[in-house]
């Protein structure tokens, strides 16, 4: 299990009408793993979730600064779809990804991401409804229910919102900053152990 203390993830929801699954199983896993987790809306108002689910924002869109931190995840849901054309949602997408955080996105989310212009050349999947879309904005589709490319994470739907979150955590414990000079020694030792010199 991965140990995420210390590391905060936005997660933007609609204000109406994003779907439970998408954020709840997410937001679970990352719990779990002790990872902070801040919510985001176009509204501070309670926003109620496709199937009854509600979850209070903490901040406004236009309140967010990315790099507070270590990942933002925009969350499905019909009502998802008050951000394609957000300007706002379009600049957070766009700082995530100028500052190297992770980025991910499910169901109808990915087109936000598309729109503002983020998954031109990157693999990524989503719910079936914006794939046009997604492919118009040079994005390269996968037909897979979780797609990483890279510090990108897009998932199709409810059906893999579990397996969506388990890839965040994932990808989170991956970049811990502590763990990549253990990383580069164990490759560097790979080609020449330091024990004896290098020989036939």
């Amino acid at each position: 299990m991965e140990d995420l203390t210390g590391m905060d993830v936005l997660m933007v929801v609609a204000s109406r009408n994003f779907r439970d699954e998408e954020y709840r199983q997410p937001a679970e896993a990352l719990a779990h793993a002790k990872a902070g987790i801040v919510v985001a809306s176009s509204s501070r108002d309670v926003c109620q979730g496709m199937l009854g689910h509600t979850v209070t924002p903490e901040l406004l869109l236009s309140d967010v600064d990315v790099s507070n931190y270590s990942a933002v995840i925009f969350v499905g849901g019909s009502g998802a779809s008050e951000y394609f054309d957000n300007p706002t949602a379009h600049q957070i997408a766009q700082d995530t990804v100028a500052q190297g955080k992770l980025l991910g996105a499910i169901c109808i989310a990915p087109s936000t991401l598309a729109n503002a212009g983020v998954l031109k050349g990157k693999k990524a999947t989503c719910y079936s409804s914006e794939r046009k879309n997604l492919k118009t904005k040079g994005a390269k589709l996968v037909d897979e229910p979780v797609v990483r490319d890279g510090d990108l994470i897009t998932a199709d739907g409810p059906d893999s919102a579990h397996a969506f979150g388990r890839a965040v955590c994932e990808a989170l414990a991956e970049g811990r900053p502590e763990d990549k000079p253990s990383e580069a020694l164990k490759h560097r030792g790979e080609d020449v152990p330091r024990d004896r010199p290098p020989g036939p």
